[in-house]
């Protein structure tokens, strides 16, 4: 069984068991987490799509840990001028485990 949620903008295909880092969540580690945004279930043959989302349908999960991703450098140099402006960024984001799907 898989499910299709949607987090932080964007979607994701999760399972039971399956681990996955989303956009930050005000949740703190070892705390459970519910998404209802699930935008499709599946079982086998019986695949269930929502319009725009399932109806009933809760994918509940366990907070791993909190953390910030690789640093991404930013660089805009002014050619001839001389100048130029260095800029880094770190996106923080959230460790999920998926626990339970339920359509």
């Amino acid at each position: 069984m898989y499910a299709v949620i949607k987090t932080g903008g964007q979607q994701f295909r999760v399972a039971e068991g399956t681990t996955l880092k989303v956009e930050k969540l005000e949740v703190e580690p070892g705390k459970k987490v519910t998404f209802k945004e699930v935008l499709m279930v599946a079982d086998g043959d019986n695949v269930q799509i929502g319009a725009p989302t399932v109806a009933k349908a809760t994918v509940e999960a366990k907070v791993i840990s909190q953390g910030k991703g690789k640093k991404v450098h930013i660089l805009k140099f002014r050619r001839r001028k001389h100048s130029m402006k260095q800029q880094g960024h770190r996106q923080l984001f959230t460790e999920i485990e998926i626990t339970k799907i339920k359509a």
